[in-house]
């Protein structure tokens, strides 16, 4: 950390290609961070498009370079087989400037499988995080409960549920200020003989670990605060954070329904829609504190909605800027450094 702090901005490396409005709002929401962030921004891209989008806007005394990657992974590649073939592509690039120390972390909004693949090949893992997990917060409802993983892990095995555990422990403690953070298995009852068979050996791991382990909760425990990080395997992270991010929407438009004979009262639905069920569209506006981050990569590595538009774009920017003040990486590994040595990972 203090050669961070004998720089006068963190460095994040941006890839420009990745998301579903690339290459225009991800070039207009890394300005808007470069502005207001106090961040140094690379841009990582195809030196046309690069020079094209910056001719836009008048980036004059503004700390942002660029970085010529002139291959792109499309949606809908196989991650493994993009990255393989297009070691130049804008998201390999901007994780080997990560790796080179040219970056002290990257943003994208492409496909997440290719973020992490990059990841994995260019960066490397955290020894005793064998996958990446994604964690999430779950905004005003619930500020103080992180869910991992999110979604980059289908299937787990119990030990590696544990890893996930103490990546969820440092979200809590270094990005939500909580000292010591309580956390649960979820699953599909409180005793300790439920779950399926990954959960139930992740259970034992658990009470031997010396985490703060308070055993399993459902989900209908989930929103109250009973345990600030929830651990599950990336499916049912996924469908539950999924769900849960489109409950607005859907409540909304039940009550529109409901009030169409008094239109002045369903005008006021959205208003007040936005203001006292702040979850609508979660995945890309509320991830405020450490959400999108790819736990278990060596360096910071921030992943993004592929939907986002420049202020969301800003926004991830400056909570990657976040965790690299925040020193995640190493307290991750000191964390797992130290259940390795007492033989509990």
């Amino acid at each position: 950390m203090a050669e961070l702090e004998e720089r006068k901005r963190i460095r994040i490396a941006v890839d420009v290609m990745g998301g579903d409005y690339a290459p225009d709002e991800i070039v207009k929401g890394a300005i808007y961070a470069a502005q207001k962030d106090d961040v140094e921004i690379t841009l990582v891209g195809p030196d046309q498009i690069l020079k094209a989008q910056l001719a836009n806007y008048d980036i004059s005394g503004l700390p942002i370079h660029c970085v010529e990657a002139n291959e792109i992974v499309k949606e809908g590649e196989s991650p493994a087989l993009a990255i393989r073939r297009k070691p130049n592509c804008s998201v390999a690039v901007a994780a080997k400037l990560v790796k080179s120390g040219e970056a002290d972390a990257m943003f994208s909004a492409g496909p997440t499988g290719a973020s992490a693949v990059s990841a994995i090949q260019f960066i490397g893992m955290i020894e005793g995080m064998e996958r990446p997990a994604i964690g999430g917060g779950l905004g005003n409802f619930a500020p103080d409960v992180v869910l991992i993983d999110v979604g980059a892990n289908v299937d787990c095995k119990p030990y590696q549920l544990l890893a996930f555990a103490v990546a969820g422990s440092v979200f809590a403690k270094k990005l939500l200020n909580i000292t010591n953070p309580k956390i649960a298995l979820l699953s599909n009852g409180a005793e300790e003989g439920k779950g399926n068979e990954s959960v139930r050996e992740a259970y034992t791991l658990l009470k031997k670990s010396g985490l703060n382990f308070i055993g399993n909760i459902e989900g209908n425990d989930v929103l109250t605060g009973r345990a600030n990080v929830v651990v599950c395997d990336g499916f049912v992270g996924n469908v539950l954070l999924k769900f849960y991010e489109n409950m607005g929407d859907y409540a909304s438009g039940w009550v529109k329904q409901r009030l169409r004979k008094y239109p002045p009262l369903r005008s006021l639905v959205a208003l007040l829609f936005n203001k006292l069920f702040p979850i609508t569209k979660l995945s890309y506006e509320g991830e405020d504190e450490g959400g999108g981050i790819l736990w278990g990569i060596d360096g910071i590595v921030r992943i993004a909605h592929g939907a986002s538009q420049a202020q969301h774009i800003a926004h991830g920017i400056a909570s990657a800027k976040n965790a690299v003040e925040a020193d995640i990486v190493a307290c991750l590994k000191s964390d797992l450094a130290r259940l390795k040595q007492e033989d509990k990972l």
